[in-house]
């Protein structure tokens, strides 16, 4: 992050040529056009599992479910640190295999809003919030002339934070921590939306037109934005439902 960060400061501060600027526009569309897909496909897979009885048993009664829990957390780990220069052949197994998981893992989540008034309606209301919200997020990461990469140590630490609270909660199960917990997680994705779409455009001008490097970029690009938009979504899902 700190090389592209350094190499941008020599991307002119005016008005970019033309043909940089058109590069960009294709390059941040193809990563907006593959995390559509997968959240599409996400979708899909969530409302077939979730409504289906026989699938939510075979995927979720066995140790298998452990694999869909905790799969696309440990292909993120493992590929963090196993795939230093990752082919794009490489970056799409593990963006699919991510988001795969991820779609069969919300199945749990449609079976259980389906089993409750007007549960499918606060669905459809968090997704429309969250995009609306990523959609500005990202626009605002994208347009804005100010320097976000000095949140990121921040955001990263909010999540870990996250993460840990959540744990915690599972033993207390306190509606408060819940609440405050989903609080923090929308403010810490939101913030993550707008340093990542940020952080896509300083990759872009540090690959200088390196078309391999470029298809890698759009492929863990995307996944980044996706693991946002899931996250932020789920929290403010969270903050609509009902307590009790």
């Amino acid at each position: 992050m700190s090389d592209y960060h350094s190499q941008t400061q020599s991307v002119p501060t005016g008005r970019a040529d033309m043909a940089v600027d058109a590069g960009l526009r294709a390059f941040m569309l193809g990563v907006y056009n593959k995390m559509a897909v997968g959240l599409l496909l996400t979708g899909v897979l969530a409302y077939v599992v979730g409504t289906t009885p026989a699938l939510m048993a075979a995927i979720f009664s066995g140790p298998q479910a452990y694999l869909v829990m905790f799969g696309p957390l440990a292909i993120l780990l493992i590929s963090s640190f196993a795939m230093r220069n990752p082919s794009p052949a490489a970056a799409n197994i593990v963006y699919w295999s991510v988001v795969t998981l991820i779609g069969i893992g919300m199945g749990a989540l449609v079976y259980a809003y389906a089993g409750i008034p007007n549960g499918m309606v606060l669905v459809a209301k968090a997704f429309l919030i969250t995009s609306a919200t990523f959609g500005g997020l990202s626009l605002w990461g994208y347009t804005t002339k100010r320097d976000l990469t000095g949140f990121g140590t921040f955001l990263i630490m909010g999540v870990i934070g996250l993460v840990i609270a959540s744990v915690v909660n599972m033993f207390l199960q306190s509606d408060a921590l819940s609440f405050a917990i989903s609080i923090i997680g929308v403010l810490v994705f939101a913030g993550l939306t707008a340093f990542d779409t940020q952080r896509l455009k300083y990759t872009y001008y540090a690959l200088g037109g390196d078309q391999r490097a470029m298809s890698v970029a759009t492929t863990f690009g995307a996944l980044s934005l996706y693991i946002n938009f899931i996250n932020l979504f789920q929290f403010i899902l969270s903050l609509l439902s009902p307590r009790n």
